[in-house]
């Protein structure tokens, strides 16, 4: 019976690539918290500074874990292997990556092999992204295709839309304090997630579906995938407020750790998802 449980809501989603449950969007939240969690009491107790410059070397990973998934999209990993690139076995190994990486990058700055462990650290990522990329262009050239126009109208409509965001929280909510990188990183990242989405649903030539249930619900009900952008907003507006209020007067260490897993989950599906479009995966 147990056996059963798992493999409906957990193995076998992960194996055929299923759509979410709620069961599994649940346990998955709560795995980031807990996880979140875990990694900063990790850090602290190794004496890392959880700031934002520590959170500007993570993008790359976050980009990283985009491009990993569509190579696994793409189905040019052979069984078993890639399980590994698959939500959620996918973080851990991104994780353990990134670990490596800074320890290596915390000992060449120790040793003065280096000025500065952040940007090391970011080369890693930015390196893994690089190598990534490869097969990705080689399936885009010699099976699909790499239509640009795709890639640019996404992106357009996320730059589009995160000025928009940005602007109206900075001068009709009077928010200044969303120029911070940080604040601009998490709505583009977001609204690059609902282009993305809109885009591949209602506009692109293949037949994209949403995956997750509350997004699979809204486009239903609503008959427009851009209907996303109303949710996203619903989401990340008064999470920058309760941010900042957090940044002000709570623990600034975690609450990097916090916005940087909110970025994180706008991001690596957006980056994800479009990369999938552009190459017709």
């Amino acid at each position: 019976m147990i056996g059963d449980f798992i493999y409906k809501y957990y193995v076998g989603p992960i194996v055929n690539g299923g759509a979410y449950t709620i069961v599994d969007t649940l346990t998955y939240a709560i795995i980031l918290i807990v996880s979140v969690y875990l990694v900063y009491k990790w850090l602290i107790r190794a004496g890392i500074e959880i700031d934002k410059d520590f959170v500007l070397s993570l993008i790359p990973y976050i980009v990283l874990g985009g491009f990993l998934r569509v190579v696994e999209d793409t189905g040019i990993i052979p069984y078993p292997y890639y399980v590994l690139l698959i939500t959620p076995l996918i973080y851990f190994v991104i994780f353990f990556y990134a670990i490596v990486v800074l320890v290596l990058s915390r000992a060449l700055e120790g040793r003065k092999i280096i000025a500065d462990y952040h940007k090391g650290f970011a080369t890693g990522g930015i390196i893994a992204c690089a190598i990534s990329l490869v097969p990705l262009v080689w399936y885009g050239l010699t099976v699909t295709q790499i239509n640009f126009f795709v890639m640019f109208s996404i992106l357009g409509i996320a730059c589009i839309s995160s000025l928009a965001v940005w602007a109206f929280v900075k001068y009709a909510l009077k928010w200044d304090y969303v120029d911070d990188i940080l604040y601009r990183l998490l709505i583009f990242g977001h609204m690059l997630d609902a282009s993305a989405t809109s885009f591949g649903i209602d506009l692109h030539e293949v037949t994209y579906v949403e995956q997750h249930v509350v997004g699979s619900a809204l486009i239903e009900a609503t008959g427009t995938a851009f209907s996303m952008f109303a949710l996203k907003l619903v989401v990340i507006i008064p999470a920058i407020y309760i941010l900042q209020i957090y940044r002000q007067e709570g623990n600034k260490a975690l609450f990097h750790l916090i916005i940087l897993a909110m970025i994180m989950v706008g991001l690596a599906p957006g980056i994800r998802d479009m990369v999938r479009m552009i190459l017709y995966v």
